[in-house]
């Protein structure tokens, strides 16, 4: 019996792939976090939105334009989960408005990752059936008919900041 049992397990999808080094692999968000309190400090131009940016990402306050103290107490503080990062990048996306935002493929895809698995029911129904391929950044969520659009339109769809549905007209909204 074990050996038909690991003779079915070598069909399954994650035991045929090739094995990598996955000892730099962490759940410890840190970086990411610094990187897009960073990418913040250009875009809050006034202290109101440098304090609204903290406070919607659920970081101390910071009297520092730049956020250096904010990224050096991230960086040296406790471990970071993806909830955290999921906040930060939500309020990041909402200062920025129309501006252009450079977050990792990494983090996009991990926020976006995590955001599409507590979504509202009527924005999942929106989706059910499709994979959101990020044309951008190189990762896709889901299965089913491909939606291709860039991560940015896929990270506001799934952290609620826009309607459209991403990958289809500009008509089609919830």
């Amino acid at each position: 019996m074990l050996t038909a049992m690991s003779d079915v397990s070598r069909h399954l999808p994650l035991s045929n792939r090739e094995r990598v080094d996955e000892a730099g692999v962490t759940g410890d968000w840190r970086t990411a976090l610094a990187d897009v309190v960073r990418l913040a400090a250009p875009l809050a131009r006034t202290a109101d939105e440098r304090v609204a940016f903290l406070g919607a990402a659920g970081l101390p306050a910071s009297d520092d334009p730049g956020f250096a103290d904010v990224v050096e107490a991230i960086l040296a503080g406790r471990r970071v989960r993806i909830r955290s990062l999921v906040a930060a990048t939500r309020a990041l996306l909402e200062l920025a408005g129309d501006r252009p935002v450079a977050l990792s493929a990494t983090t996009s895809g991990a926020v976006a990752l995590y955001a599409v698995t507590r979504m509202s029911f009527d924005r999942r129904a929106a989706v059910a059936g499709s994979s959101l391929r990020a044309s951008d950044d190189g990762w896709t969520l889901g299965r089913g008919t491909v939606r291709s659009a860039p991560a940015r339109d896929i990270l506001e769809f799934v952290l609620g900041l826009r309607d459209q549905v991403p990958g289809t007209s500009a008509a089609r909204e919830l």
